[in-house]
């Protein structure tokens, strides 16, 4: 059973475990298809993706005109994510914006370059939690893939258990979908994921 964060009758957010592809892969159970049986309906709709080892809000659609609305405030960038992550590394700026284009690289990885034909952009800020412990707060303004952990490695603070890009080994990769924002039908939505007992107390975190 998924945990459910808030359903409404076109849409429902789910908290989404890390460790979950949001694509069926070769013997695991289908996401889409096994929250549709929770709901007792025919289909859900998928309308944005996490990655496999990401962990929070994750929106689907209901039918199909809700689908093509959301799905259109995603492409529209009109949604608003704020996404927590956890380093060790000090950052070489403590708050600000990353932006350059994604190329594709080694291992599967992507690296930021200079260049700014089609660039990622995230706006983020950070706090320090305890000695080589901090929190980033991250609001990416485009959706590319790897966006934030590249964006993470880029400031010299890669994401803590995210070994592919150089962070440090932990029991899982500490980067969190945590709230999401939009409007829908002339009504505001914010949806917010809660942490995991892995995460630290995170009583004083706000935008």
């Amino acid at each position: 059973m998924w945990e459910i964060l808030f359903r409404h009758p076109d849409f429902v957010a789910i908290n989404k475990p890390q460790g979950v592809s949001v694509h069926q892969e070769e013997g695991e159970v289908s996401l889409t298809q096994t929250l549709a049986a929770q709901l007792g309906l025919e289909q859900v709709w998928l309308l944005h993706r996490l990655d496999k080892l990401t962990s929070g809000v994750l929106l689907f659609s209901l039918n199909s005109q809700s689908a093509s609305e959301l799905a259109q405030q995603f492409a529209t960038k009109t949604i608003r994510k704020t996404y927590l992550a956890l380093a060790t590394d000090k950052p070489s700026k403590k708050q600000g914006w990353i932006k350059g284009d994604m190329e594709k690289s080694r291992r599967g990885t992507w690296k930021l370059m200079r260049s700014m034909e089609n660039p990622a952009v995230t706006e983020f800020n950070s706090h320090s939690l305890e000695p080589g412990l901090r929190l980033f707060v991250l609001h990416p303004h485009t959706g590319k893939t790897h966006q934030l952990r590249v964006a993470m490695k880029s400031l010299g603070s890669p994401i803590l258990g995210d070994t592919l890009y150089g962070g440090k080994p932990a029991s899982r990769m500490f980067l969190h979908s945590w709230k999401i924002k939009f409007d829908y039908q002339d009504q505001a939505f914010e949806i917010i994921a809660p942490l995991s007992e892995e995460w630290p107390p995170l009583d004083f975190i706000h935008e």
